[in-house]
Parts: C-alpha cells; sequence; structure tokens
C-alpha cells in the first residue's frame, strides 16, 4: 500500500474508533470519513463495508493493548504493571460500546479467536510475572481477570460517565486480587 493509502486507512481507522467511543459501533460512516478528512469513496475502497471497518478498529485497539503489555513487561513493579494493563484493557472494553456485540453477529469467528489469544498471551506473561513477585494471588488465571474487567466495562458501558465509573470498580476489583 502506498504511504498516503496507508495514512488514509489509519485516520479512517482512528475516527472510527473515535466515533464508536463517543456513539457507539452504529456511527455513521459518513461522519467517519468526513472526521477523517477522507471522502466517502476512499473510506469505501479501503473498508467495503461497516463490518470491515468494525473489524479494523477492534483489531487496531487489541494490536494496541497487546503493545502495551509489551511494553510494561519493562516496569520494575510487576503489580502496578498488571493493574496498569487491566485498566487498559477495561478502557478498551468501556469503549467498544456495542462494537463486540456488532463484531459478534458477523465476524469471521477466526478474528474474535486470534484476538482473544493475542490479549490472553499479552496478559498471562504480565500475570505470571505479578505472581513470581508475589504480587498478585496464585490461584488466579488472565481468564478470570479479564471476565472481570469484561463483567465490568460491560456493567458500566451505558453509564453516562461509564469510563470514571468502570476505573473505580476496577480498582476495587484489582485491590481484591493483591496477594495478602
Amino acid at each position: 500500500m502506498r504511504a498516503d493509502a496507508r495514512r488514509n486507512a489509519e485516520k479512517i481507522v482512528a475516527a472510527a474508533g473515535a466515533l464508536i467511543a463517543e456513539r457507539g459501533a452504529g456511527a455513521s460512516l459518513e461522519e467517519v470519513a468526513r472526521r477523517a478528512g477522507v471522502g466517502s469513496a476512499t473510506l469505501h475502497r479501503h473498508f467495503p463495508s461497516r463490518q470491515a471497518l468494525l473489524e479494523a478498529v477492534f483489531k487496531d485497539r487489541v494490536e494496541a493493548l497487546c503493545a502495551k503489555a509489551g511494553d510494561l513487561l519493562a516496569e520494575p513493579d510487576p503489580g502496578q504493571a498488571l493493574s496498569t494493563w487491566l485498566r487498559a484493557v477495561g478502557a478498551h472494553a468501556v469503549a467498544n460500546r456495542g462494537l463486540g456485540a456488532s463484531l459478534m453477529r458477523d465476524a469471521d469467528p477466526a478474528l474474535g479467536e486470534t484476538c482473544h489469544d493475542m490479549i490472553t498471551n499479552a496478559g498471562e506473561a504480565l500475570l505470571a510475572r505479578a505472581q513470581a513477585a508475589d504480587a498478585v494471588r496464585l490461584e488466579m488465571t488472565i481468564t478470570q481477570l479479564l471476565k472481570l474487567v469484561g463483567a465490568i466495562a460491560l456493567a458500566t458501558e451505558q453509564d453516562i460517565d461509564g469510563p470514571a465509573e468502570a476505573d473505580l470498580l476496577l480498582a476495587i476489583a484489582i485491590d481484591g486480587v493483591r496477594a495478602r
């Protein structure tokens, strides 16, 4: 892909991500194109369907979460690194505002499986490090922690101040998973 075409695709995905966070997965494609500063034809050339755009937004967010996990592996405090990442996962989930449900209906199952594996693997590395440092309970699994984060995000997704409420509830939950 040419550099200008790649930049346009990146701008479209970023604009769509921002609109989904504001208005949900049903955000207007015309508004996405307008916010990205491209024409409707350019948007459709890169993303021939709403589904293709939603999948690109989701994949982009998952890749960012995994990159953040990789960066946090260098943090000196493994417990804080895990906590920071779980809060990022929570913010990601709240910002999806219906994206996951929309994708579940029509997405390629391989996308969900791949993204799930990516997030699980990224989180497992942080959890193992935190457990080795005796910073969190040994009996926990990353799947349990991700379910907890997902439940909190789902419970606060429609709140007026959902991100702040999710972050507060997640802070309380994280305190409960620390080693005693």
